[in-house]
């Protein structure tokens, strides 16, 4: 009777404790604080890292913000982080003695590099670089700074500094009926629409200069906002850690660099990059591992073949070893990871089999382990590689993701998110064990009620294994039945589950309002290795189709949902899915689509995601046999099928889909007289629900919510 009377009371307890606890609200997304960039100083002691928040844009009335700002914690957790900056700041980086810390504000409307003494003082201005400066990183003394700045080629033309022989690219500039570049020499001539064919384009210039006219030569001209033919390359450069020091630069060229690894050792910089002497950058697929000479800057490849992208050097404390990733070009891959001796000898190469997509790589002291993370089945994890074994350990769980690490000693400090914890701060041995969280930057989720993803597996017809997580209404009683919504992931590369943080507060919001809601990773997701990927090649439809209703079917053989109120949505390549599904299903109450492609011969055309048609499908729109397929692929094809109630929205600066994507389905539900609504938010980009404006990423929710709303009712 005793232990009855407990239990009842404990019950009781966990009810009241239950009723207590706030709904989540679509406002809640504003609370949200995210940790990146995480850096331990030398001895491991403190680590730095940056917080964005969301905050209200003063200069935009009922508008808000993205802020970032550097914190600093000590790692045996015997205080809370505090903030170090209180101007927007970012990319901190630890001077190797510890008593400084350099990062990146902005200055005159450029990104600059700032140090900061740990022992009290205000910021200095390292850093007055008239292109901007990022991406700090010491040199082993501490007395100087490596920087990255972003150059376009009409400065790099004309720069005497980086330029000064005024040399063209090697490179075809494809400028239709000119030769050997000779469009890009300087025009001295007088601008005169009547004058001679010098002072024409003279004059012709002077209109693109005052945006009268905007000439297009490029392949790749589409940005993620708007369109453009200017090329940058991505440039590092070397400066005394003193303000106003003298610059050098370290590379140089019409070419790109990314993730510089100092290799003291033999006085040189290991680097990735894009150097192709002969062919337009934007048609240059393969990327390399070069070391360039810091006395007198040559350039040696270490790593370069043809049809092959190498990417992610990382140099080993010792200067012995370089890890790097490699994968074919032009193709769905899982990139492999691979150790060889620096010098580029790839017949010592050591192969580290793990089948996922893999980065953020950082040695152990000892070189025994390379550390990185991965897209695994539903989360984020962090890896140890045992190079002498050629095995992978998983460190962490599955259901959790981790944002950024980094690695000292026995110490590992990392910033992590999972169901209950949007993003915290947490510290463990080597081994991820005795974690220890030392953040509170989102203690308010403590409050709210949240629902908890339940995880389940089938077949599918491939005999492949897909997962797939189902999340009850926080009202939930047994015996009820309730509105179900299938929610579906982009890319179609994409992967979700509860290590996933982007969709974290629109899942919760949904199970707020009372829906259930299921989601999965279908074919074609990252997160499963090679051929799980590649399984939707040629079959973005059909296939992809099955895998999520069958997550949607099992669920509703749970008993637990309304099958007349049975919801859909998704985006990008979802938004894709989602009008295919419903032009061939009509089980759906009403669906939602965002940002999507609906006819791929014309995205081919619209969107700077269009290497995903050749990729995918082997071809192009004008091959016979390829049109075909892509007619037969297209959801617009089947446009008379759809009768399911339909709000579809754009952002009208996505050109990653491109917006007329969306005007094509509406249009043509429109003129077939269904029930549809098309929503387009101006000044959005395809990254809208993700990083987009905060006003209209809460608007697209609750328009959807609304739109479900008029139907379940």
């Amino acid at each position: 009777m005793k232990k009855i009377i407990i239990a009842v009371t404990c019950s009781l307890m966990f009810a009241v404790a239950f009723a207590q606890k706030e709904k989540m609200k679509v406002t809640d997304l504003l609370n949200v604080k995210t940790i990146s960039n995480v850096v331990l100083n030398n001895d491991g002691s403190k680590a730095a890292f940056t917080v964005t928040t969301i905050e209200p844009d003063n200069d935009n009335k009922g508008d808000y913000k993205y802020v970032n700002n550097i914190w600093l914690v000590a790692t045996d957790g015997s205080a809370a982080p505090k903030q170090l900056t209180s101007l927007p700041s970012s990319q901190a980086a630890f001077s190797p003695d510890g008593k400084q810390i350099a990062f990146v504000r902005l200055a005159e409307g450029k990104p600059q590099i700032f140090v900061l003494p740990l022992d009290g003082g205000e910021a200095i201005q390292l850093t007055k670089f008239k292109y901007g400066a990022g991406t700090p990183k010491w040199t082993a003394d501490g007395k100087q700074i490596i920087f990255s700045s972003n150059i376009n080629l009409k400065d790099l033309l004309v720069d005497t500094f980086l330029n000064p022989k005024k040399e063209l690219p090697l490179w075809n500039y494809e400028r239709a009926g000119f030769t050997n570049n000779s469009n890009l020499k300087t025009n001295t001539a007088k601008p005169n629409a009547d004058g001679n064919i010098e002072e024409i384009r003279a004059y012709l210039e002077q209109d693109e200069k005052d945006k009268k006219a905007k000439v297009l030569t490029k392949l790749q001209f589409q940005e993620e906002s708007t369109t453009s033919n200017e090329y940058s390359f991505n440039h590092y450069f070397i400066t005394n850690a003193i303000p106003n020091a003298t610059v050098k630069p370290l590379t140089h060229g019409f070419y790109s660099f990314s993730n510089p690894q100092l290799d003291i050792a033999n006085n040189r910089l290991i680097i990735d990059a894009k150097v192709d002497d002969v062919t337009m950058p934007d048609r240059v697929l393969e990327n390399e591992i070069y070391a360039i000479s810091l006395s007198d800057g040559t350039m040696k490849p270490l790593l370069a073949k043809k049809d092959i992208s190498y990417s992610s050097a990382t140099l080993s404390p010792s200067s012995k070893w370089l890890a790097y990733t490699y994968s074919n070009t032009g193709f769905v891959s899982v990139p492999a990871l691979a150790i060889i001796p620096s010098n580029g000898n790839e017949s010592n190469k050591i192969e580290l089999p793990f089948d996922r997509t893999k980065g953020s790589f950082v040695w152990s002291e000892d070189e025994k382990y390379l550390y990185f993370t991965a897209q695994s089945n539903g989360g984020v994890v962090l890896c140890k590689a045992d190079i002498a074994a050629k095995k992978v350990e998983v460190l962490t769980d599955y259901n959790t993701g981790i944002l950024s690490f980094a690695l000292k000693g026995n110490k590992i400090i990392y910033a992590k998110n999972d169901v209950t914890t949007p993003s915290e701060l947490f510290i463990a041995d080597a081994n991820a064990k005795g974690t220890v969280k030392i953040s509170s930057f989102n203690t308010w989720v403590a409050e709210k009620q949240l629902s908890l993803p339940e995880k389940h597996t089938f077949k599918n017809s491939k005999g492949l294994t897909v997962e797939y997580w189902v999340m009850k209404p926080y009202n939930y009683e047994a015996g009820k039945r309730y509105p179900l919504l299938l929610e579906i992931h982009g890319g179609p590369s994409a992967m979700w589950g509860p290590g996933e943080a982007s969709m974290w507060h629109e899942f919760q919001y949904f199970c707020s309002q009372g829906y259930g809601v299921v989601y999965s990773n279908p074919r074609g997701s990252g997160g499963y290795g090679y051929d799980f990927l590649k399984a939707n090649v040629n079959d973005w439809g059909d296939g992809p189709t099955s895998d999520v209703l069958t997550a949607l079917d099992k669920t509703v053989a749970e008993g637990w949902a309304d099958t007349s109120k049975l919801l859909i949505t998704g985006g990008s390549y979802a938004g894709y899915l989602v009008s295919w599904i419903i032009a061939h299903d009509h089980r759906f109450k009403a669906a939602c689509s965002q940002r999507g492609v609906y006819d791929l011969s014309t995205f081919f055309g619209e969107g700077n995601a269009w290497r995903l048609v050749p990729n995918y499908w082997g071809g192009y729109p004008w091959q016979k046999d390829i049109r075909k397929m892509l007619d037969e692929q297209s959801p617009i094809t089947y446009v008379q099928n759809i009768t399911t109630p339909y709000i579809i929205f754009h952002g009208e600066n996505d050109l990653r889909t491109g917006v007329i994507q969306g005007e094509m389905l509406y249009k043509s539900l429109k003129v077939l007289g269904r029930p549809v609504e098309y929503v387009r938010h101006p000044g959005a980009t395809h990254e809208i629900t993700r990083s987009g404006n905060n006003r209209q990423r809460i608007d697209q929710m609750l328009r959807t919510y609304e739109f479900f709303e008029r139907w379940i009712h």
